[in-house]
């Protein structure tokens, strides 16, 4: 006969627990205290704090400075090294130094490698600017170069496409501006009212100067909206910082002699004002910027003095500097290297360009499964269908062999 279970205690000292709970409560002289909200009178200090930073901008700017001053000094903690150590230390920066004259000397020859190639290249910017403006045309040997293979020409025979007939044009019209359209950084810069004077654009090129930098230089043909022949862009890099780094200083641009009413850069404002005693109307014209690609042209000054110290304004100057460069360099190593390449389009299949589509633009995949269902089941439809046809067909067979 079994024996009724008695009652045991349970051994929770050994029963297992969760992962990262300890399985003994905590004694009481841990002094653990438990957290707990802030006061009210502790989130009136921060109000007021905050308060009084947002009121006292000059404030703000001293103690902006003071931990500007902070910047590049030692924590001591390399002072707090054995001497030995801080021997080996200063024998690496000796050996560094001799690095860093290498690595100035690499950057000089650099440059001058990409001057003495630039003498190289001119004259092949100058055949090809001659041929745009309809000053020459290529030789022979010039478009086999550049024709297409045998397998895509075949193609272009076979295609039943109308091609325009030969009409008497002049060079390639619209060359550049059809080539920076297609730049992706340059195409958001250019508005409509712009492209009536980028049209005259005859040649881009650049120049170096004596001092570190590159000019971009855009020649135009005579046009409507200004008289200079051409407007020179110059980037200037600084003259110190780290050894053999050209780093982007400021940027120069030529004075654009717009003539009456056709600046690109301005708009003109209209607006009615009523006199409050004879109740007369009046319209008062004003001139404000607008977007404009010859904006380009007068490049922002960098933030120096107590303007740097305008956190907003400083940024915003900063964005601007930035996208200025951006777009220097996207004219000197991209558009004037390979213009044809632009003004066919073929050079943006090596750029990284978001083609703007998102998840949204995406179904799931719950109606192909839909859809793959109901053919699954017109199949089955059919394939009973087939089977009922086949069985007169069947025994017809039987049928006639009997």
């Amino acid at each position: 006969m079994s024996e009724p279970i008695k009652n045991k205690r349970a051994d929770l000292a050994g029963a297992p627990t969760p992962q990262n709970t300890p399985s003994t409560a905590a004694p009481i002289s841990s002094h653990a205290v438990a957290p707990k909200v802030s006061t009210i009178a502790e989130d009136t200090e921060k109000n007021d704090a905050a308060a009084l930073l947002a009121s006292n901008p000059q404030l703000v700017r001293m103690i902006q400075g003071k931990l500007n001053t902070l910047v590049g000094r030692s924590s001591g903690y390399i002072e707090s090294l054995p001497s030995s150590v801080r021997r080996r230390i200063k024998g690496l920066k000796g050996i560094q130094k001799d690095h860093t004259k290498l690595e100035a000397a690499f950057h000089e020859e650099v440059l001058e490698l990409e001057k003495k190639y630039f003498t190289l290249f001119t004259p092949l910017y100058e055949k090809r600017s001659k041929i745009v403006n309809g000053q020459a045309e290529p030789t022979e040997a010039e478009i086999e170069a550049g024709a297409e293979d045998d397998e895509e020409e075949e193609e272009a025979k076979e295609s039943k496409t109308e091609k325009p007939k030969d009409v008497n044009i002049k060079g390639i019209p619209e060359f550049w501006l059809t080539a920076m359209k297609n730049s992706q950084a340059l195409a958001a810069t250019i508005t409509d009212r712009d492209e009536a004077a980028l049209k005259h654009i005859t040649n881009i090129r650049i120049a170096y100067p004596d001092k570190h930098g590159f000019q971009l230089i855009f020649e135009f043909a005579d046009n409507e909206f200004f008289t200079n022949k051409q407007i020179t862009k110059t980037y200037v890099y600084q003259d110190s910082g780290y050894p053999g780094d050209y780093i982007y200083d400021h940027a120069t641009g030529d004075k654009i002699d717009w003539k009456d009413g056709k600046d690109l850069t301005v708009r003109i404002e209209s607006k009615k004002q009523r006199n409050k005693n004879t109740k007369q109307t009046r319209v008062v014209k004003r001139t404000v910027p607008c977007e404009s690609f010859f904006n380009f042209f007068t490049p922002p000054n960098p933030p120096t003095g107590d303007e740097e110290d305008l956190d907003d304004e400083a940024e915003e100057i900063s964005e601007r500097l930035e996208l200025d460069y951006g777009l220097g360099e996207e004219i000197k190593e991209k558009l004037i290297p390979r213009a044809v390449d632009w003004y066919t389009g073929e050079a943006l299949q090596y750029e990284d360009i978001d083609d703007g589509l998102e998840d949204g633009d995406y179904d799931d995949d719950e109606d192909e499964e839909r859809f793959s269902d109901e053919d699954n089941d017109d199949d089955d439809e059919e394939s009973d269908d087939e089977d009922d046809n086949s069985k007169p067909k069947q025994e017809a067979a039987d049928c006639k062999q009997s």
